[in-house]
């Protein structure tokens, strides 16, 4: 049989048209090589969580090709969804760093490295908040504290020391607290933490003493009572709002800080944020330290591109530009230091910076969100029925006891 004939259009075809065919496969492979990837990143549903990391991921896909795709999730979410399960889904994933915990022994997450200069560009703990059994799980991005935030043009007063707080009449100081379980739990905390019991829990037996957890806890109350009921249902977003939108809030002694609100033109009114009330006697400002942090997920195919994008967005040059730019509230401290003047800022980075450098952070073993998660159900009773502060804290210890135990048992 000849071949030549039966397959002559394979064996024989013009040279030109091979070299076209050995060229063509050649840029589709080197097409392969070179694309670039596109990572998944999950966020929080607020302008402070998404648009600077949409600007930055912008700005980072014109420098390297590297596409990021955010998705959002809502502010409860953040705090509560489980980390595991988004690492399934997402690349990159802004997280809590009470979460640290049970990151570190599910390994859901990455460790990343340590930056040499770590201590330099660490606001109030914030890099240290991520580390956990030595190993560092997210690059903090975004730095917060509890701390007071007032209206300026129409507020008259305020209470001069936390005690003031338990003296106050309705109407004295135009006040409204955020009492949403977590929020007053967190309060509690960072009362305590004014009052020098900033090692939490003090024993095997007490989450906090009795002589501080009560005050904490009628303080607590009576910021209740000076403000509307409904505040038991509010988060610090609520309450700026409240007060960015309307008159009839001059003054909040304790909440998690939004730069967003500082902005001229973000809301009607603009918020000036202060440092936190003190206790009589004492110049210990000990708010609890919020923020976000920006973890890579074990489970990436594309890890390395995700750990880059991260220390890279965590870098003080994006932070003190495209991030801050964009309704970012920065972690970096020479951002803080370099734009405190600026009259866009200034109600936020300069106001507040001495509670944030003060900050301190809440526990972060695996027991803890369990916790909290039940303080948080039985808190709103204590407000609503007036229940025994001394009874509450016996609650409150007996609740530290079961799920420590759980947690040592783990």
């Amino acid at each position: 049989m000849d071949c030549s004939k039966q397959f002559g259009k394979t064996l024989y075809q013009p040279a030109h048209k091979l070299y076209e065919d050995a060229k063509s496969n050649v840029e589709l492979i080197w097409s392969l090589v070179l694309a670039k990837p596109t990572l998944s990143g999950m966020t929080w549903d607020h302008p402070r969580g998404y648009r600077c990391l949409e600007a930055a991921s912008d700005l980072y896909a014109a420098q390297t090709g590297v596409t990021i795709n955010w998705s959002r999730r809502s502010l409860q979410a953040f705090a509560d969804a489980p980390i595991g399960e988004l690492a399934e889904a997402y690349d990159l994933i802004i997280l809590d760093h009470p979460h640290v915990g049970l990151i570190a022994e599910s390994k859901c997450l990455a460790p990343l490295p340590i930056p040499k200069n770590g201590a330099a560009g660490s606001l109030g703990g914030s890099l240290e908040s991520y580390v956990w059994q030595d190993q560092l799980w997210a690059y903090p991005v975004d730095a917060a504290c509890q701390v007071a935030v007032k209206r300026s043009d129409i507020c008259r007063a305020v209470p001069a020391d936390w005690e003031a707080v338990l003296d106050a009449r309705p109407g004295d100081f135009q006040i409204v607290t955020p009492l949403m379980p977590v929020d007053a739990v967190d309060m509690m905390m960072t009362l305590v933490a004014g009052r020098g019991e900033d090692t939490l829990p003090i024993s095997t037996t007490e989450f906090m003493s009795r002589e501080n957890g009560t005050l904490a806890l009628r303080i607590l109350k009576a910021l209740y009572r000076l403000g509307p009921e409904e505040a038991v249902r509010w988060n610090p977003i609520t309450v700026l709002e409240a007060m960015a939108t309307t008159d009839e809030f001059a003054y909040s002694p304790c909440l998690f800080s939004y730069i967003n609100y500082a902005r001229p033109g973000f809301r009607t009114h603009r918020l000036d944020y202060v440092d936190l009330p003190t206790f009589r006697g004492s110049t210990v400002k000990r708010g609890i330290l919020g923020g976000a942090g920006i973890g890579v997920s074990a489970l990436s195919e594309q890890r390395q591109e995700a750990m880059n994008f991260a220390s890279w967005v965590a870098s003080e040059p994006v932070q003190s530009g495209v991030y801050l730019d964009n309704d970012g509230q920065p972690a970096h401290p020479r951002t803080w230091t370099k734009e405190q003047e600026n009259p866009l800022y200034r109600g936020f980075l300069k106001g507040s910076r001495g509670t944030m450098d003060q900050a301190w952070t809440r526990p972060r073993d695996v027991w803890f969100l369990g916790f909290i998660d039940e303080v948080c159900a039985i808190l709103p009773d204590f407000f609503v029925r007036d229940l025994d502060e001394d009874d509450f804290l016996d609650s409150l210890n007996s609740l530290y006891r079961h799920h420590s135990k759980r947690g040592d048992a783990q």
